[in-house]
């Protein structure tokens, strides 16, 4: 139990990792919602990558038909609560929205968040089963792709298990988004969703060590792998084994499950420039860290954060230092208490049209730190794809259109296929893709039945 002053750093850091953007009010939501022109053949439909029908849910609320609204949004994206607090609205349907060229577009993200919220408070269940067709398919992973596609394969009546190596499903929403934007309960309510179309989650349990692939394909007629990422990858530079120095995924994952107060006061340094390290970044401010500061090899203008994120830690006063890399990581008694870093100049661009970052000789500098935090991507699953025997590259899985892998009974969607160019990774797209994976599924087994009964 907390006790005196260790209670009150707690509750402290509760209300830090409170929701940051408040929740329309109703009176709100209605306004907003009478705003919309409910264009026919509007451009935000077209700009949403699950393809939601915005101005149906948008006058739904505007006519009071709230559990109509939520329907409208879950239907099109199984994880649409979530998506409504992080999807990049200004780039997409927002960012679309014909009145921008007038006024102001359509607070559609907030609106989706407003109807959605509406459906968790009063406990709403928007799907119910249909009959089993006596088909059965294995989901490994429980991040947004895999609960899309077990939510759109059990509608269609088939027998659907989440093997999922957390103790929890919800994958990126349930422990990889800062809590101030994306709180557990969120995520949770999706899941249950999915759970009361009779969908079989099987928590704690990791492929290849719990159970086999060859068990898998064995006993289920598809396999859908939709295993998201890993950890990220070492830094390769001395001091890297120091104690303070941190995964940034498993940093936040840290944080949505406690608060932890050892961060108040230290100086912390993060390493990258995407939107994990941003995240790592504002989670540490909370925590009570008294510096906090980013380190990216390029500038601004290469960096992968979307810029909403950017203003977000720049109002958190995070400190960023660009054209600088870490070169050693300092400590005493096995603890960090430093960082060797040198600044880079960019040269001309790469095969990937990015410019490359090049070392200026005689520019070390040192700066204090108490800890550091790794966010410069993440590992690929690779062992695992291999322990099925499937093409890919460099993690990348290799599929069809009908989202079909190498191997005839595995389909794969989410992060594990995005890469090489092919897609972009976010929650809304993983979504998409879950959902198309499901569908193609579906067709392929109707497909199969009916060739075996000619």
């Amino acid at each position: 139990m907390l006790k005196g002053g260790d209670k009150l750093n707690h509750l402290r850091l509760e209300n830090n990792f409170q929701e940051i953007e408040s929740a329309l009010s109703k009176r709100e939501a209605v306004e907003e919602a009478n705003r919309c022109l409910y264009c026919y053949d509007a451009p935000c439909i077209n700009a949403c990558p699950t393809g939601i029908d915005i101005p149906s849910f948008i006058k739904k609320i505007a006519s009071g038909n709230m559990k109509g609204s939520a329907k409208t949004i879950m239907e099109a994206n199984p994880v649409g609560a979530s998506c409504a607090r992080v999807c990049p609205t200004e780039e997409l349907c927002e960012g679309a929205c014909v009145l921008n060229h007038s006024t102001k577009p359509i607070m559609i993200g907030n609106l989706q968040r407003y109807a959605t919220d509406w459906a968790i408070v009063n406990e709403q269940t928007l799907f119910t089963p249909r009959k089993y067709n006596g088909k059965t398919v294995a989901v490994v992973g429980g991040g947004p792709a895999g609960i899309s596609a077990a939510r759109e394969l059990a509608r269609k009546g088939y027998e659907v298990t989440i093997f999922e190596a957390d103790e929890e499903a919800g994958g990126l929403n349930t422990y990889g988004i800062v809590s101030f934007r994306l709180p557990q309960s969120i995520a949770r309510w999706e899941v249950e969703q999915v759970k009361k179309l009779g969908v079989t989650i099987r928590v704690n349990t990791r492929i290849g060590k719990d159970i086999m692939p060859d068990d898998l394909l064995a006993t289920y007629d598809a396999v859908v792998l939709a295993i998201g990422m890993g950890d990220v990858p070492n830094l390769h530079i001395p001091g890297e084994q120091l104690e303070g120095v941190y995964d940034a995924i498993q940093f936040v994952k840290e944080t949505k499950r406690t608060l932890p107060t050892k961060y108040i006061g230290k100086n912390i340094i993060v390493i990258g420039a995407g939107n994990t390290a941003i995240d790592a970044a504002t989670c540490s401010v909370r925590l009570g860290a008294e510096n906090v500061k980013i380190l990216y090899r390029r500038t601004r203008a290469e960096m992968t954060a979307y810029d909403f994120e950017y203003e977000f830690a720049k109002q958190d006063c995070v400190e960023f230092r660009w054209l600088t890399v870490p070169k050693r990581i300092i400590g005493t008694n096995g603890k960090v208490t430093a960082i060797e870093c040198i600044k880079m100049k960019l040269s001309e661009a790469g095969e990937d049209g990015r410019k490359r970052p090049i070392p200026i000789a005689g520019s070390e500098f040192i700066l204090p730190a108490d800890g550091v935090i790794k966010a410069i991507g993440q590992k690929r699953h690779t062992s695992l794809i291999e322990s099925f025997g499937l093409h890919h590259t460099d993690g990348v899985l290799t599929i069809d259109k009908a989202h079909r892998t190498s191997h005839p009974k595995v389909f794969a969607c989410g992060d594990v296929v995005f890469g090489k160019g092919q897609g972009e990774a976010m929650v809304v797209t993983a979504a998409q893709q879950g959902k198309l994976t499901a569908h193609a599924i579906h067709e392929v087994l109707q497909k199969e039945a009916q060739l075996k009964e000619v």
